[in-house]
């Protein structure tokens, strides 16, 4: 039986097997009988048992006794044997073994010599495996080789070169002035593999860019070859010529190009040339579009060239290809901003793009919908939005919501539309929504004082109808704490009068506080709601004291402690109910243009110059968690008024005996707290804020904000402090940040420091913006007393 069908005969063999262990079984045998063969020196079979142990490699077993054997072939002077032996050099070795380094002299005599053939296995070998040592010790060799006159040897040689280029990059000088000769090759092998290396020259070192900006001109000739030309069998591909060096020549140009006018204009007209000529129906034909897309947005091409590719992104949207389509409105979504007008244009289809079933295509077409929300579109755009978001996956809702709202609040027609909007959201994916959803739209809510009416009407239908939402829940709590009088009244001109009773909303807000899917804070906003409505009714009372009562012994602490405190309202302090519980005052923003992502706002003072009651707090911890958050999330020097979301309280001269509710509290003194910035990069800004609580103990926020046109994803922080020191990391606030500044993202780190040694702390911060994922570390060398002032020092 000749050698090359006992390899047939094994692989068969091995393919018949019926369980694991009998092929096991048959590959130890094997190895064995090959082992054998190994230890029998030179007896003409070497080179068949290193193949029939390379099958075996390929089938995941243990083949590392055939790496000595890989050596002693490659040595030997029959071309059969080091073939086998390169192949298994480059199959059982890498950079780390220590025997790559014996076959060294062997690849350096082997390039010298005089057949092509065993030329090319030593030039595949050393760009497959070749470690730096090896690199820096032929590279010379390869220089030389690159100006040899065999094509074939050469285009081996030009992609060695870019292994060796990778590997030690000090040596890209040794192949630049060989690499700009390369270029006037016919041979399309050689010409992709210098185009090839100029490209890793290129992006290597600026001083070389400006160099072989000289070649754009030739290599517009070339290209302009290959688009012009007449069919070739040997490189056409679906009709078109030679498509990989045409994606490697535009992929060169778009690197020339980058922010340089002269190398912009040279390519401008074979760009439109290849967008115009391209056929686009195959699968080649596309790749060569996309890459000339990338080149002319990423050049300083002319405005009717980029409209011109942005039409052609647009073609490609209405492709089968569900890849094709992903990649279309990747490219749209960098370009959005700068070419909004162009993008407006295929609007349509990208919310088409909305209803296909693939996940990751619906994620881009999001992505890309969110980003054409204007003033003129917003009503359109909002209904195709609000339907994908009845229909679209659960992974989806999260960031469906938040962009709604962001495009609400920065759009919106009207009030009226802006809180129909939030409610329909709130309505369909009320768990899915952030936690300063609540905040943002109650202070929506109260400065829409001819909406009162209205909204309070509709929230208690959407009440009645459905307390799963809890978000949804407790904007209806509150809304009918406060404008329960209007909601009883039903007279409402915006909507269909609705007769409710006394009983019938205590009846509502009761049943949420005994719904098992209602969490502590949605009963604290229902607990406080009916105790703001025992200002507002007349005949249930009583009804009302028995509810608060009842939770006077809850085994939940924050409304036992509420409860506590009402009753207390009710009994001691009845005479001044009124005043404590009347509404709230109209809350506005610091600023016109915070979104969803932030909710730090104010409580408008009322007018000194007319007497009324002025508030006290009452506050327990469950409405406390909201206007916690919002000190959280909006990171500004000015404390937060008490929390406008359960209750309204009024304080008065008078009502300093108030305070005995709570034993005589006095207020503690506002630790002293100081923000700096510690990062910014790719348009992520991250502050540091340290708020020193005791001798031991520092509380550190860090604020995140994106000042980028697109949203910030992916968003994680890590800390790391001395073993000495106790760190305890908090849930972060969301993981995406909002573009334009609109939103942040907070994260708390206590640290407990018993010894009192130095501080230090190093932050690892991870997020995607744009498709790019982005890692760095910044380490915070010290945190000096008592202002808690870090010094920063980047990794």
């Amino acid at each position: 039986m000749t050698p090359s069908v006992r390899l047939q005969e094994m692989i068969r063999v091995i393919r018949s097997a019926r369980t694991q262990g009998e092929e096991r079984g048959i590959i130890q045998r094997e190895c064995a009988d090959i082992r054998a063969q190994f230890r029998q020196g030179d007896n003409g079979e070497r080179s068949h048992s290193l193949a029939k142990l390379l099958y075996v490699h390929m089938l995941g077993y243990p083949a590392h006794f055939g790496q000595m054997e890989c050596v002693r072939l490659i040595a030997s002077p029959r071309y059969s044997e080091k073939r086998i032996g390169y192949l298994g050099a480059m199959m059982l070795l890498d950079e780390k073994q220590d025997a790559s380094l014996l076959i060294t002299n062997s690849i350096k005599n082997d390039l010298s010599h005089s057949s092509q053939y065993v030329q090319s296995l030593a030039l595949c070998t050393l760009a497959c495996m070749g470690s730096a040592e090896m690199c820096r010790d032929l590279a010379p060799e390869i220089e030389r080789l690159l100006r040899a006159s065999n094509s074939y040897i050469k285009k081996k040689a030009t992609l060695c070169a870019v292994h060796i280029i990778r590997k030690v990059p000090e040596l890209a000088e040794l192949f630049t002035p060989s690499a700009r000769s390369l270029l006037s090759e016919k041979n399309h092998g050689v010409l992709h593999g210098a185009v090839v290396l100029i490209t890793e020259l290129c992006a290597r070192n600026p001083d070389t860019l400006d160099q072989f900006r000289k070649a754009v001109p030739e290599l517009v000739q070339i290209m302009k070859g290959l688009v012009t030309s007449s069919y070739s069998p040997e490189h056409n591909v679906a009709g078109i010529s030679d498509p990989f060096l045409q994606v490697r020549i535009l992929r060169l140009l778009r690197i020339l190009g980058h922010n340089n006018d002269t190398a912009s204009d040279a390519m401008n007209d074979l760009l439109a040339q290849v967008a115009t000529n391209t056929d686009s129906s195959k699968t080649a034909g596309s790749a060569v579009l996309y890459e000339t897309v990338l080149t002319i947005m990423d050049i300083n091409s002319e405005s009717g060239l980029r409209v011109l590719a942005v039409n052609i992104l647009g073609r490609f949207l209405l492709n089968n290809d569900r890849n094709i389509r992903y990649i279309s409105m990747t490219s749209l979504q960098k370009i959005v901003q700068t070419d909004h007008n162009a993008v407006q244009r295929h609007r349509g289809t990208i919310v088409d793009c909305l209803k296909d079933q693939d996940t990751s295509v619906k994620r881009r077409a999001l992505d890309l919908s969110l980003a054409l929300v204007s003033a003129v579109n917003i009503r359109s755009m909002m209904k195709e939005l609000l339907i994908f978001l009845s229909t679209c996956p659960p992974e989806l809702r999260s960031q469906t919501a938040s962009g709604i709202f962001n495009a609400a609040e920065r759009y919106s027609p009207s009030k009226r539309w802006h809180i129909d909007t939030i409610l329909h959201v709130l309505t369909t994916a009320g768990g899915d929504v952030r936690d300063e959803t609540v905040p943002n739209l109650i202070q929506l809510i109260t400065t829409a004082s001819e909406l009162h009416c209205y909204t309070v009407h509709k929230l208690y239908k959407a009440l009645v109808k459905d307390i799963s939402q809890q978000s949804l829940v407790q904007v209806a709590c509150w809304c009918i704490g406060e404008y329960g009088d209007l909601l009883l009244k039903g007279e409402c001109e915006e909507i269909e009068p609705v007769q409710v009773t006394e009983d019938d909303v205590l009846d509502a807000l009761e049943t949420v506080l005994q719904s098992h899917m209602s969490s502590a804070a949605t009963r604290g906003f229902a607990l406080t709601a009916t105790m703001k409505l025992s200002t507002r009714i007349t005949d249930n009372v009583d009804r009302i004291r028995s509810i608060v009562s009842i939770y006077g012994s809850c085994i939940d602490l924050e409304l036992q402690q509420r409860a506590v405190e009402y009753n207390a309202l009710f009994k001691k302090y009845d005479h001044m109910r009124a005043a404590v519980l009347e509404r709230m005052p109209v809350m506005d923003k610091n600023s016109p243009g915070h979104t969803n992502g932030d909710t730090s706002g104010e409580i408008k003072e009322p007018d000194p110059s007319k007497p009324k009651p002025v508030e006290a707090g009452l506050l327990a911890e469950p409405a406390n968690q909201v206007c916690d958050l919002l000190d959280l999330l909006g990171g500004t020097d000015t404390p937060l008024q008490p929390n406008p979301v359960p209750t309204s309280t009024a304080t008065t001269t008078s009502s300093a005996d108030l305070l005995d509710l709570l034993g005589g509290l006095e207020l503690a003194p506002v630790p002293q707290t100081v923000t700096l910035t510690v990062y910014e990069k790719n348009g992520l800004s991250l502050k540091i804020q340290c708020d020193k609580q005791t001798e031991t103990e520092v509380t550190v926020t860090l604020i995140a904000s994106n000042s980028t046109q697109t949203d910030i994803t992916n968003f994680t922080l890590q800390a790391a402090v001395p073993k000495s020191v106790q760190l305890q990391m908090k849930a972060p606030s969301g993981n995406v940040i909002p573009a334009h500044g609109l939103g942040q993202v907070t994260q708390i780190v206590l640290l407990n420091n018993p010894n009192k040694v130095s501080l230090k702390m190093r932050i690892r911060v991870s997020y995607s913006n744009q498709g790019a994922v982005h890692q760095d570390t910044v380490q915070i060398d010290s945190f000096p007393s008592p202002a808690c002032q870090p010094s920063i020092s980047p990794l």
